[in-house]
């Protein structure tokens, strides 16, 4: 279903059954990594009235290529006993759940290799889940210092316009961050292949037939994640934290 067909039915939902209807831009799913790799260490420490938690990792914290299309790996890089192997999954454990939810925006971390390197336990207080916890708490203290950015997904356009209109849907592209690969021309029409990002293409199919005279169609497909500009990520991040403080109130 396209854009359209969405405006189609709400229009028709107002008209027809007199309701109103919110409607707004889809959620877009960006996505969260770190560019430097940095060694990184942490100390979980907790003493109640029994057994109390204790464990220490010290990890290396390193970006994987995006053009690897790799999430997230692990490596055990630990010699002489000094975590119990018994306790190396829940260190993996922690990691792949503390990376569900980054911290610029609240996005899944990507690209991440975690190397567990050393570390101590305690034979009455260490545990499975002081582990977990340890590894869970030792990306959340040392993530930006990884100089984290946000990745937002790049799609790639295949747009076919009568060749008089190649003009005005070439800058429609160039308005929405896009960047022309290449442009053919074909029995009166301009093919013009781009890429462009997806937060941009909202609405880029009405704003195409409007300078088309209606003629103009596009197909779009993922492509590749790309870190976002500068000043969109801090625009994300200042979103986020506000959203994140009302929902603490």
């Amino acid at each position: 279903m396209g854009e359209l067909h969405l405006q189609i039915y709400v229009e028709r939902i107002r008209r027809e059954y007199g309701c109103e209807v919110d409607s707004g831009k889809p959620k877009v799913a960006y996505r969260e990594a770190i560019t430097t790799p940095i060694d990184v260490s942490y100390q979980h420490k907790k003493q109640t009235g029994g057994a109390g938690q204790y464990a220490k990792i010290y990890a290396r914290m390193e970006p994987i290529p995006l053009s690897e299309g790799v999430n997230y790996e692990f490596v055990d890089d630990v010699t002489g006993g000094s975590i119990p192997k018994e306790y190396i999954p829940s260190c993996d454990k922690g990691f792949q759940e503390q990376i569900k939810e980054g911290l610029l925006i609240g996005e899944p971390i990507v690209g991440l290799r975690m190397i567990v390197t050393d570390g101590d336990y305690h034979p009455v207080d260490s545990s499975d889940m002081a582990f977990k916890i340890c590894a869970m708490t030792l990306i959340r203290e040392n993530y930006h210092k990884a100089s984290p950015v946000v990745l937002e997904p790049i799609m790639k356009l295949e747009v076919s316009v009568p060749e008089e209109f190649q003009g005005a849907a070439s800058g429609l592209i160039n308005q929405r961050r896009g960047m022309i690969l290449n442009a053919t021309n074909e029995s009166g029409y301009a093919i013009i292949v781009a890429e462009s990002p997806l937060a941009d293409m909202f609405g880029f199919a009405t704003d195409l037939r409007s300078c088309s005279q209606g003629k103009g169609e596009f197909t779009m497909e993922f492509a590749r994640y790309a870190p976002i500009p500068k000043l969109i990520q801090e625009e994300l991040v200042k979103k986020y934290q506000l959203e994140r403080a009302e929902k603490n109130k």
